[in-house]
């Protein structure tokens, strides 16, 4: 079975990936931006520069 995924600002567990211009992180719920946050699981959302995916509670 694959791991989770880890925060990589804290290592706690990650909701999603955010990649707001040229940086990428898997981020938890205390570092995640309030556009990630806003999503529902297994949402994204892409627009100019940034990219959000809220993980899939299903998934992990």
């Amino acid at each position: 079975m694959a791991e989770k995924p880890k925060c990589e600002r804290c290592e706690k567990d990650a909701i999603g990936i955010q990649s707001l211009g040229f940086c990428v992180a898997c981020v938890c719920q205390d570092h995640a931006d309030s556009a990630l946050l806003a999503l529902k699981p297994g949402e994204k959302q892409a627009y100019e520069y940034c990219y959000l995916k809220r993980f899939d509670t299903a998934d992990h």
